[in-house]
């Protein structure tokens, strides 16, 4: 996940306070923490590189497309695509993530900060990219309805977007309750619990005589949820797969759940 933050960041949660900010948005600080990447340095890039190169020649994108990275973090996945060739723009909430991405642009790769929810260049995009579970960050339900339909309104006729999100079932039934994890020295004890719909990731570590804590929020989206944000944007599922290697998606045992629309 590596998407939001927002002008009005509330750094305060970066204290001694034992409890995360429930002021604002969860991510409007912890995406914008260098604490978070840290904890989240490691991530696979090699399992990142082979999903974007399966689903690039499943969409057979061609060098005029025009795609859309949304929430794109510090932009690795836009960079990637636009080694290919490809004409790419990212966005993301992050006004951090985006900085340090637009070290990167070129005539064909362009940075922007944005939030998901407003749409982006109306019926502007060929495709529009929503990976890792760069999604259901938002306390209602509203607001993914909102965050779709936006996505569905900047793409022009027949475009399609990829929503790449965890299998809710399988991550509810195999949830890791408590885990520790000591990376550059700083051990994050990160503990998960399901509340009200949501996956809760509490995390916490002590840095340079300061104790920390930041929470994820996840909303648990099932499938028929997902089914009903793309029917209510006009869309139309044409695939469901289960993991990077594009395999078909089954509830039970699959690792994610990747749906290809179109409109």
């Amino acid at each position: 996940m590596s998407n939001f933050n927002s002008a009005d960041k509330n750094k305060n949660q970066q204290s001694n306070s034992n409890t995360p900010n429930q002021g604002s948005e969860w991510f409007t600080t912890w995406f914008d923490s260098h604490y978070y990447h840290i904890l989240y340095k490691n991530r696979d890039d090699t399992e990142a590189r082979l999903f974007i190169d399966n689903i690039s020649l499943y969409l057979n994108f061609l060098p005029n497309d025009k795609i859309l990275d949304l929430a794109c973090g510090k932009g690795r996945h836009s960079i990637y695509l636009n080694q290919k060739g490809l004409f790419v723009e990212g966005i993301d909430l992050s006004e951090e993530s985006i900085q340090y991405a637009k070290q990167f642009e070129n005539k064909r790769l362009h940075f922007s900060q944005h939030d998901m929810r407003e749409v982006y260049k109306s019926t502007y995009f060929d495709f529009i990219l929503n990976l890792f579970t760069s999604f259901g960050y938002f306390q209602t339900d509203e607001e993914n309805q909102q965050a779709i339909t936006a996505m569905a309104k900047a793409l022009q006729f027949e475009g399609r977007i990829v929503l790449d999100f965890f299998n809710t079932t399988k991550v509810i039934k195999s949830l890791v309750r408590y885990e520790e994890k000591t990376i550059e020295g700083i051990t994050f004890k990160i503990s998960k619990s399901i509340e009200n719909n949501f996956i809760i990731k509490d995390i916490r570590f002590e840095d340079k005589g300061k104790d920390f804590h930041f929470q994820e929020r996840v909303r648990a989206i099932p499938t028929t949820n997902f089914l009903h944000y793309f029917r209510n944007a006009g869309l139309t599922v044409a695939r469901i797969f289960g993991d990077y290697d594009l395999s078909e998606f089954e509830e039970a045992i699959s690792e994610r759940m990747i749906f290809v629309v179109e409109k």
